[in-house]
């Protein structure tokens, strides 16, 4: 595993971009965001979504979210309705999952049986500038250990993954709370887990 430290709000791009080429060439990485470390690859690689599959011992039934680099970027992924628009608009960057229909240029792979898909846009200058510099939409699920816990020390994440994944970028210990998922696929609003941000506004 290449394993790079980056400053959290000011990451140096030669790193981003040794990510962004291994991203390219079908490759594995785990980075921080606002809420816990993730491994990540880039949505459009069946082979490197195997991998991750296998990684997080999910087989096929695991359903992943996905990183935007922004609210524009989202709906070249989502249907998004006025509501959730607003919505998003008002909370993002920030630590939350949304869930939205899902567009037809993301994989199947990524459809949930009601065919939507979750979404983040993580407020972590590494996290977003990483997606920017790619292009396109990564893969976001959370670093565990083998019993599902979550891993926010980084020296930790090194030593359980370091033949798993290809790169690390690495940004000190997180928070360890996971985003809150809001569903904004249907009419009303739904919190489907709360975690890291506030969801005060949908209760």
């Amino acid at each position: 595993m290449e394993y790079y430290e980056l400053h959290p709000e000011n990451p140096q791009l030669r790193y981003i971009n040794k990510a962004v080429e291994v991203l390219r060439k079908g490759g594995v990485i785990i980075y921080p965001t606002d809420t816990v470390y993730g491994i990540g690859c880039d949505i459009f690689n069946r082979d490197a979504l195997e991998r991750i599959f296998s990684i997080k011992n999910d087989g096929s039934t695991k359903l992943f979210s996905f990183v935007c680099a922004n609210l524009k970027d989202i709906s070249n992924y989502a249907k998004v309705s006025d509501y959730a628009y607003k919505t998003m608009k008002h909370l993002l960057p920030g630590p939350y999952t949304f869930i939205l229909p899902a567009a037809k240029l993301v994989p199947k792979k990524l459809w949930s049986n009601r065919k939507t898909v979750g979404i983040r846009v993580p407020n972590h200058s590494v996290t977003l500038k990483l997606v920017e510099e790619l292009g396109n939409p990564i893969i976001s699920t959370s670093v565990t250990s083998r019993k599902g816990e979550v891993v926010i020390d980084p020296f930790d994440i090194k030593n359980i993954f370091n033949s798993q994944v290809d790169l690390m970028l690495s940004s000190g210990n997180l928070a360890g709370s996971p985003s809150s998922v809001i569903d904004l696929s249907m009419e009303e609003p739904e919190v489907i887990r709360e975690g890291a941000g506030d969801v005060s506004l949908f209760v």
